[in-house]
């Protein structure tokens, strides 16, 4: 029954007691997820995109319908979560396709001066798991190459579509420029992965507090979210007084860029910064912090 690379013990018992700046209980970690615009569609790809506001197919047609959902981020919703976080003077950490980037300078120019971290979500919004070794490396040297034109600062993490392929962490790693990836949902604190020899830090992602649940059918409306949320945080609080924790929000701009679920998310933050002792942290921020605190070995 043993599977190369599975660890199920993780901390156990003891977490490493971290603080986290100024003594905060728990680190959130905003991130938007931007790839609208280099996602699948007939024309490029031979297939439609599935994973819009409804799961459906229209065979081999064109999905125009699918399209424009994603338009809705790129022309709508992303610039709302943007004056969202202006307003609570928050920075956050866009996983963010190159090539939705590339389409949409204006949206660079605002991630620049309003000081947002981009982290690599690849070159298009593409599985990994379907390239060969070749053709990922190829994949990730595109991204940080257009990230680093388009935003004028390269990449430190990496976070793939779903899931990497066997691959990816170790053509990170040799890559050398990455601080960190979130290919992971299996912790609630940062910790270290050997990767041909060296020491690699995780910081994981969550599929749990995270709004693609108002499209697969898992979470209600927007009052459902916030709920999740705000339990989440308060839970993690508690524990935090022993060992620090950190919660991660997962947004979409074609999602919680809709009017409704944005006000989900700004009752969040209202809460959540009248609670004393939460670090509002870019996922670039949570990394260094460790680095420094806990370094590798």
């Amino acid at each position: 029954m043993t599977v190369p690379g599975r660890d199920l013990v993780g901390y156990g018992r003891r977490p490493p007691a971290v603080g986290w700046p100024g003594g905060a209980r728990v680190a959130v970690s905003l991130v938007v997820n931007y790839e609208e615009g280099s996602e699948r569609t007939m024309p490029v790809d031979g297939e439609n995109e599935t994973l819009g506001e409804v799961t459906r197919s229209v065979g081999d047609h064109r999905d125009l319908a699918t399209e424009s959902v994603y338009e809705y981020g790129s022309r709508a919703g992303v610039h709302r979560l943007l004056r969202l976080f202006e307003r609570h003077d928050l920075r956050c950490t866009f996983f963010a396709a190159a090539v939705a980037l590339e389409r949409n300078p204006e949206v660079c120019a605002w991630l620049r001066e309003a000081g947002h971290e981009v982290c690599s979500h690849g070159w298009r919004w593409a599985e990994e798991w379907r390239l060969s070794r070749e053709e990922e490396a190829e994949r990730i040297r595109l991204a940080v190459e257009s990230i680093e034109r388009t935003c004028g600062e390269r990449p430190v993490g990496w976070y793939s579509r779903w899931m990497p392929s066997e691959h990816t962490r170790e053509l990170l790693v040799e890559e050398g420029g990455f601080l960190y990836d979130s290919n992971a949902y299996n912790d609630d604190l940062p910790y270290y992965v050997e990767v041909a020899g060296k020491r690699h830090l995780v910081v994981p992602y969550t599929l749990t507090t995270n709004d693609m649940r108002f499209v697969n059918g898992t979470l209600g409306g927007p009052a459902d979210f916030f709920d999740s949320c705000r339990r989440a945080l308060d839970y993690l609080w508690e524990e935090g007084a022993e060992c620090p924790r950190m919660l991660s929000i997962g947004l979409h701009p074609r999602w919680t860029g809709q009017p409704a679920r944005a006000s989900a998310l700004a009752e969040f933050l209202e809460y959540a910064r009248a609670k004393e002792l939460v670090w509002f942290a870019r996922r670039r921020d949570i990394a260094e912090w460790w680095l420094a605190q806990q370094p590798p070995g």
